[in-house]
């Protein structure tokens, strides 16, 4: 696992925003999980300046997103 970056917003659809130093690869196959190790979701999305981008996470469907407001999360590439 790696860390991925701190939640930063979570967005008007429920997104999980995050800033990151590098680029992750985007769909089922990034999997980002909080510092209990447990999963919270999938990336979506990449956007915003290449050097430091910003990172969308779909949400589990039963998590509580705002619980991860200003939290390390990490990530594992299947």
């Amino acid at each position: 696992m790696r860390r991925l970056g701190t939640v930063l917003h979570i967005s008007h659809r429920g997104s999980i925003i995050v800033r990151t130093e590098k680029a992750p690869p985007v769909g089922d196959k990034s999997i980002v999980f909080d510092k209990q190790a447990q999963e919270i979701g999938s990336i979506i999305d990449v956007f915003g300046p290449v050097k430091n981008p910003y990172v969308a996470i779909r949400p589990r469907k039963e998590l509580e997103s705002k619980r991860l407001l200003g939290q390390v999360i990490y990530m594992h590439k299947k």
